[in-house]
C-alpha cells in the first residue's frame, strides 16, 4: 500500500467517525411531549377565548384557516396527549362560530372549509348533528355543480382535500361522490391550473400558483418552489392518506404522487436541518425556516409510520429537521421563531427570524404540533 492509499483510507476512516458521532438520535416521547406542550401552553394564554376576532391588517374572524390549521395540529396532539382542556378548547371554537364558515354555506373557497376538518373530528367523539350541517352543506353543494378549477393555489389541497376524505368515510353512502370530486378537482390543480397544471413530475414538487409557472424563474435562473407550499401539498396527500379507507377510488394516485415528493426533498434540505423558503434558490431569503420544515418531516415521519417510506433512509432527515426545529424555534415561553408570515412565495412574511413574530402566530404552530404528534409514534 502506497503513503498516498494509507493517507487516504486514514482520512476516509476520521470522515466515518466524525460523521457517526455527529449522528443525531431520535428525541425520547417525553421530550417531545414537553417541546409540544410549551409551545401549544404559549399559545393557549395568549388566545383565551378561541371565538375573538383575529386583528391584523384587518379583522378577522378566528374560523379562518390560519386558526384552522393550528385546530388540526392541536387535534392530533390530543390524539397522543388526552387532556380535557385541548378538547374543551376546539370545542369551544366550533360553538363560539355556531359551527360555521367564514362565508356561509355557498362558499366554494377552500380556505373557509379548512374549519371543517376539526368540525368533523369532535363531532365524531360527541355526534351532534349541528357541528357539521354547515360543512356538509358546502361540500355537497360542490359535488352536485360540474365546476372543478376551485383550487388554484396549492394551499387549497391541504385546506379542503381532507374534509371531502373525512365525508366520504363519515357517509359510506355517498362516499364514492366525495372521492370523486376530490379527486377531479386535485386533478385540475395538478394537470390544468397555469396551464399545464402545477406541478412538476420532473422535480417532484408543486408551483403555488399560475404566477409562478415557467417563464417565471427565481433570481437564480431555476423555478420557483415555495417551500410552504409543497408543505401544504404533502399535509394533504398524507391526511387523505391516512383517512381514506385503503380500497378508495384514486388513493393509487396520491400515494404516488407522496412518494415522488418524499424522494424530491431530502437533497434539499439544509446542513441545519431546516429547508429553505426557496426551494431551488437557497440565496432568495435563504435561512431557517420552520412551517415548510415542520409539514415535511410530519410527511416524511408519517411514510415511516406507515411503512412506506425506508426508516434507515428518513429517519436521520426526520430527527436533524426536528432537533433543529427545537432546539433553534422554540423560545423558552413556547414562542415559535423562524416561522415565515403569510404570502405565497419567498420574499413574502419576512424577515424569518429567532424573534420575528408571523403576522399569524396560529398556523406555524399548527405544523410544528402535526411533525411532533407524528414525530411520538415512530418506534424507537
Amino acid at each position: 500500500m502506497t503513503i498516498r492509499q494509507l493517507v487516504g483510507q486514514v482520512v476516509l476512516l476520521t470522515i466515518t467517525v466524525i460523521s457517526v458521532g455527529r449522528a443525531q438520535k431520535l428525541p425520547d416521547k417525553r421530550e417531545i411531549v414537553a417541546k409540544l406542550t410549551l409551545a401549544n401552553d404559549y399559545f393557549m394564554k395568549t388566545w383565551p377565548d378561541p371565538g375573538k376576532e383575529i386583528v391584523t391588517n384587518k379583522t378577522r374572524p378566528s374560523n379562518i384557516w390560519t386558526r384552522a390549521v393550528y385546530y388540526e395540529g392541536l387535534m392530533a396532539l390530543y390524539g397522543i396527549d388526552k387532556k380535557k382542556a385541548y378538547y374543551e378548547y376546539a370545542v369551544e371554537w366550533g360553538e363560539k362560530h355556531n359551527w360555521g364558515l367564514r362565508s356561509g354555506i355557498t362558499t366554494r373557497n377552500a380556505d373557509d372549509q379548512c374549519c371543517g376538518q376539526t368540525y368533523m373530528d369532535v363531532y365524531l367523539t360527541d355526534r351532534q348533528p349541528s357541528r357539521i350541517q354547515d360543512i356538509k352543506a358546502s361540500i355537497d353543494g360542490m359535488v352536485r355543480s360540474d365546476k372543478i378549477d376551485d383550487w388554484s393555489w396549492v394551499d387549497a389541497l391541504q385546506m379542503a382535500m381532507p374534509v371531502f376524505a373525512k365525508l366520504g368515510v363519515l357517509y359510506k353512502d355517498e362516499s364514492a361522490a366525495y372521492y370523486e370530486k376530490m379527486y377531479q378537482l386535485y386533478m385540475y390543480s395538478k394537470m390544468k391550473h397555469g396551464g399545464n397544471g402545477l406541478y412538476n413530475p420532473k422535480d417532484g414538487l408543486w408551483w403555488r400558483d399560475k404566477d409562478f409557472v415557467p417563464p417565471y424563474t427565481e433570481p437564480n435562473g431555476k423555478d420557483c418552489y415555495w417551500s410552504r407550499g409543497n408543505g401544504w401539498v404533502v399535509a394533504a396527500l398524507v391526511r387523505v392518506l391516512d383517512i381514506m379507507p385503503n380500497d378508495a377510488p384514486h388513493r393509487d394516485e396520491y400515494e404516488k404522487t407522496y412518494l415522488e415528493m418524499m424522494r424530491a426533498l431530502p437533497p434539499l434540505q439544509r446542513s441545519d436541518g431546516y429547508w429553505n423558503v426557496s426551494l431551488h434558490d437557497p440565496a432568495n431569503f435563504g435561512g431557517k425556516e420552520l412551517t415548510g420544515t415542520a409539514l415535511f418531516i410530519y410527511g416524511m415521519a408519517w411514510g415511516v409510520n406507515h411503512g412506506l417510506l425506508d426508516g434507515k433512509t428518513y429517519r436521520p432527515i426526520i430527527t436533524k429537521a426536528w432537533n433543529a426545529m427545537a432546539t433553534d424555534s422554540v423560545h423558552p415561553n413556547g414562542f415559535l421563531g423562524y416561522v415565515q408570515g403569510t404570502g405565497k412565495e419567498p420574499k413574502d412574511g419576512q424577515p424569518v427570524t429567532y424573534d420575528s413574530k408571523p403576522d399569524f402566530e396560529d398556523y406555524g404552530l399548527g405544523c410544528f404540533l402535526l411533525a411532533g404528534t407524528e414525530l411520538y409514534k415512530m418506534k424507537r
